[in-house]
């Protein structure tokens, strides 16, 4: 029998749904100084061939991969991850054509560790002792 965090607490990431992840994923990012951007559900980005633009009709999801008539072959799942990242990075300019958010920022080396000693080993190996 699964045990209840509480009254209205989510048990897992399928009980918490998308709207909460990209509510916690955005405020990480801005926590950490990065850029978070949302394509539309709806933006065809397995059909678009990522070289020329071309949006093909529907496929079936047994099709893993296409030819455009531009002469791109393209894996389906590769193509969608190559136009979903470029139409998150493309409202990085303002009308112009200026940058408006700042460049790629190497993460700092503690940003990934939960605990300031997790890093640290746990053990003593012989003759060594720890901290």
């Amino acid at each position: 029998m699964p045990v209840s965090a509480g009254p209205g607490s989510p048990k897992s990431v399928h009980d918490a749904g998308w709207a909460g992840f990209t509510t916690l994923l955005e405020y990480k990012a801005a926590r950490y100084g990065r850029t978070f951007a949302r394509v539309d559900r709806f933006f065809p980005s397995t059909r678009t061939c990522s070289q020329c633009g071309r949006i093909t009709e529907k496929m079936t999801l047994n099709v893993r991969s296409w030819d455009c008539p531009c002469g791109a072959t393209h894996d389906r799942d590769v193509n969608a991850a190559i136009n979903v990242l470029a139409a998150g990075q493309a409202d990085n300019s303002n009308d112009r054509g200026a940058r408006v958010r700042p460049g790629l920022v190497p993460a700092p080396r503690g940003e990934a560790v939960t605990h300031p000693h997790a890093a640290c080993p746990t053990r003593s190996m012989e003759g060594t002792s720890i901290l």
